[in-house]
């Protein structure tokens, strides 16, 4: 037997035992003590990581083999010597390790049929590996907004639209009238022949046929269904989806800024940790064909090119001397009050635009038209024109591509949403008589009633009309403008076409409009039910018209950012979105004084009076323990739990940081140990072949 030929992956593994003092036979596997003390010589242990188990019952890789600096081919003969062994277990183990084994063999299967449902999943991919994960993370950000708009629209369909449908012919008026005939005074529906055309116009204004539907809020009664088997309060319904509506979004947006936290605090919002992270982790070993594996050596590409650029601009910003930084400085402040100057000029203009709509808003046709759409006329090109000059002014300023981004983004945010504050004020001073809801026209209806019958259906109007107006434009800029500039740059060869050259996809502005769209349907969702179902609509389209702009008419960004920041951030600025349409909710079912003659509160003092009236109306058992959970006995010591959970979750934060901070000085120490020993080697390199060349000169 000893004279047969060995295969040569046991004669290595022999060696490799014989070498560190294994050996081969099965009947000692354990290790013996060497005959030389090495301790530069790497030494396992054969068996005893077979003894340490996952709290799982699985078995994986031993940790020992995995930290030995050895080949490849060599880990796996010594693992195929390990799993010859057996270990001893009893059942009750062997129970628990099947179960793990059947449980994580379930999940995976319900992740990948999970997967299999996701929404553009080979888009997004394709996306990533050709655009860069910046540009990823726009339409990660538009599925996430068509995903939460959806289940929205089926949350407000389930409680309010279906039920208004079944129980419309039933059910009687929760109180009597007792207000004014004057206020209960409205009539949207047209008398007599409609021209044709109309029909165009009111579906582009909301008024006509579609002010007088499920669309908006004056459609709604104001009933209550009773019966032995159920019981339906419309007013109370309709209040409490909104109010859940907007309770859903912010648990759904804050749920995804924790993943998306989580990602920041990994790297460490640093160019070392995710360049670590990138090297070591970003490979994707189930990238099957040339197509996937080109896009994700591009999307590795793009990233790295991403931390080559935010490291150049920090070497260059840290070699400023200190009368460059006051220049730079300087320079920023400069800028930043001209940016804001510019801002300020677009508020003006949508309030003077406003004012000017309302003030011509009987009239008809294409000229009534164009005045109901003024104000989202305005909005729309300062949003437009004021964002691409703030862009110029940032390139003026020299941040890095990232702080960009994010500076971009804000001036934009601001604008924006301040503009959409500025028509709502607009509106407010108008409903009210500028505050004073005893005096002069609203005085008999404590609101505008001569013009505003349903005030809560012409605020639902304007924000009806500035998304449909968004989406236009859209479509206008893709048709108009986007292809037009492809093609003359393709097929015309001059200076001129070839400066312009192809578009760039800028994300901020592009995030910047999906918030501003989700802002405005946050804003109208309480006066406009449908309006989810709207935008869900408009986001699904515009990722298709986007998704045919960035292939066709876009080429790669010359700079690219961060993605995993940015995401955090377009997060937060929709945060800000759900902020603005929060506080018109609050004001609205608190403050202002419901429509008379139309909507579900039409007989309350405010839409907030439905929860008392249908409180007195509850059992007393009910009441009391509603007392109960709003009482000071069940409050405070509910207040001290949460303040100690609180506290212990930050304690247990502050622990994690203490330790990721230790162990990315440690990296830090050991990458530098390993620098200086590279330098060491070289060193001696040197001095054995100026040693060599020595000697054979002298030879």
């Amino acid at each position: 037997m000893s004279s047969e030929p060995q295969r040569p992956g046991s004669r290595e593994v022999h060696d490799y035992t014989e070498e560190y003092g294994y050996h081969s036979d099965q009947r000692s596997l354990r290790r013996d003590p060497p005959r030389v003390s090495n301790q530069n010589q790497p030494q396992f242990d054969w068996i005893s990581p077979h003894e340490e188990e996952d709290e799982e019952g699985s078995s994986g890789p031993p940790r020992d083999l995995r930290a030995t600096p050895l080949p490849m081919a060599l880990k796996r003969a010594i693992r195929q010597v390990q799993q010859m062994q057996v270990p001893v277990v009893s059942s009750r183990d062997s129970w628990k390790r099947k179960n793990a084994k059947s449980l994580r063999k379930l999940k995976d299967c319900g992740m990948g049929f999970l997967s299999f449902f996701s929404l553009w999943s080979k888009t997004l991919q394709k996306i990533g590996g050709n655009f860069g994960g910046g540009v990823q993370s726009y339409f990660l950000f538009l599925r996430f907004l068509v995903v939460l708009n959806f289940v929205s629209f089926l949350l407000i369909a389930g409680f309010v639209l279906v039920p208004s449908i079944v129980f419309r012919s039933v059910g009687a008026a929760l109180v009597n009238s007792t207000g004014q005939e004057a206020c209960m005074v409205y009539d949207p529906n047209p008398e007599g022949l409609v021209v044709f055309y109309n029909y165009f116009l009111d579906l582009l204004s909301g008024t006509g046929f579609m002010e007088y539907s499920y669309l908006f809020y004056g459609y709604y009664n104001n009933t209550m269904v009773e019966d032995k088997n159920i019981s339906y309060n419309m007013p109370l319904a309709y209040l409490f989806t909104a109010v859940f509506y907007f309770v859903f979004c912010l648990i759904c947006i804050i749920a995804r800024m924790g993943t998306a936290a989580r990602v920041v605090v990994a790297t460490g919002s640093s160019t070392v940790g995710d360049y670590s992270m990138i090297v070591f982790t970003s490979w994707d070993y189930g990238c099957l064909g040339d197509r996937a594996t080109k896009l994700k050596q591009k999307n590795i590409h793009y990233q790295l090119q991403v931390d080559l650029e935010e490291e150049s601009i920090k070497k260059r910003a840290a070699a400023l001397t200190l009368s460059q930084k006051i220049v730079l400085y300087s320079l920023r402040v400069s800028m930043c009050f001209v940016s804001y100057g510019l801002i300020i000029a677009a508020f003006y203009g949508i309030f003077v635009a406003t004012e000017f709509s309302q003030v011509k808003n009987g009239q008809g046709g294409i000229l009534g038209l164009f005045f109901e759409y003024l104000p989202s006329i305005v909005i729309t090109a300062g949003n437009f024109v004021v964002p691409l000059l703030c862009d110029q002014i940032a390139l003026i300023e020299r941040y890095s591509p990232s702080t960009t981004v994010i500076v971009a983004l804000l001036r934009a945010v601001f604008l924006r949403l301040v503009s959409l504050g500025v028509l709502l004020f607009t509106l407010w001073r108008q409903i009210t008589c500028e505050g004073a809801e005893n005096t002069g026209e609203c005085k008999l209806c404590q609101y505008n009633h001569l013009l505003y019958p349903c005030w809560e259906t012409r605020v639902g109007q304007e924000m009806y009309k500035l998304t449909l107006f968004d989406f236009l434009i859209n479509i206008a800029v893709l048709v108009l403008v986007e292809f037009p500039r492809r093609m003359v740059v393709d097929n015309w060869s001059n200076k001129l076409s070839q400066w312009v050259g192809r578009q760039e996809f800028v994300v901020p502005a592009n995030v910047l409009g999906l918030v501003y769209g989700q802002t405005v349907v946050w804003t109208g969702a309480l006066f406009c039910p449908l309006l989810p179902l709207i935008n869900t609509l408009k986001f699904i389209l515009l990722f298709y018209f986007k998704k045919i702009t960035l292939f066709h008419n876009c080429r790669p960004a010359l700079k690219t950012f961060r993605s995993t920041t940015s995401t955090f951030f377009f997060l937060v600025v929709l945060l800000f979105g759900l902020g603005l349409g929060t506080v018109v909710m609050i004001y609205s079912l608190s403050e202002i004084r419901p429509s008379m003659g139309c909507g579900p509160f039409r007989f309350f003092p405010s839409m907030w009076s439905i929860v008392p009236t249908s409180f007195n109306n509850l059992s007393i058992i009910t009441q009391d323990f509603l007392f109960f959970i709003g009482s000071q006995s069940f409050s405070i010591p509910l207040f001290a739990l949460s303040c100690v959970v609180m506290c212990y979750v930050v304690a247990l934060a502050s622990v994690y940081g203490k330790s990721v901070a230790l162990l990315r000085a440690q990296i830090k120490l050991e990458g530098r140990d390993k620098q200086f020993l590279v330098k060491q080697i070289e060193m001696l390199s040197r001095r054995q072949q100026i040693l060599k060349q020595t000697a054979g000169a002298s030879s």
